[in-house]
């Protein structure tokens, strides 16, 4: 029963909530509503929006990437699969400029995906994906992004992609730092590796 009353409760306050952006947006005060709701939860409001329309995402036992709605395959060499799992694996983000702190993970995972590479030449390809003054990375992620966007309108594809996020880092300084984070939005529940 108590269930029953909080989710009418709830449901009064959507109710009362909608009213009040209705009205902000009668008086042209977006400004206000934006303010009100602010970025981060207007951003978690789009991605529960996104989710019921986001394909899943299952890795076979092969490393292979299917897109669950419409059963397609993401066209990836190995050595982006590697990145993409690495990513996969850091939802809270990587910083590029920290990737050697990864090349270990990235080195393992790579070697996962391609047990047929040779051994130099996976250590050689890892070095470069590890080396923040090569643009390797940049190069594998834009490749990844054109992979998904081949398959998918650009709006779902931003949920797949290793994209950028900044991160405030301290809050209660007169100056803004920020940590500039790469991670991949798709919630983790869309997700499924096949056993």
């Amino acid at each position: 029963m108590e269930n029953n009353a909080n989710d009418n409760e709830a449901l009064d306050k959507a109710r009362q909530v909608r009213q009040l952006v209705n009205d902000l947006q009668m008086m042209g005060r977006n400004d206000l509503l934006l303010r009100a709701i602010t970025v981060p939860v207007l951003e978690e409001l789009r991605t529960e929006a996104a989710r019921g329309t986001l394909s899943k995402l299952i890795i076979t036992k092969d490393y292979r990437f299917i897109l669950a709605n419409g059963n397609r395959e993401v066209q990836l060499s190995p050595i982006h699969r590697a990145v993409y799992l690495l990513f996969l694996g850091h939802p809270e983000g990587i910083e590029f400029k920290r990737m050697a702190d990864y090349r270990d993970e990235l080195l393992s995972i790579y070697r996962k995906v391609s047990p047929q590479t040779d051994n130099e030449k996976a250590i050689e390809t890892v070095n470069r994906l590890t080396n923040p003054l090569d643009n390797a990375l940049n190069e594998k992620c834009s490749r990844i992004k054109s992979a998904f966007c081949a398959l998918m309108d650009d709006y779902s594809a931003s949920y797949y992609i290793i994209d950028s996020q900044a991160q405030q880092m301290v809050a209660d300084s007169p100056r803004k730092w920020f940590r500039r984070l790469k991670a991949i939005k798709l919630p983790r529940e869309l997700v499924t590796f096949e056993a």
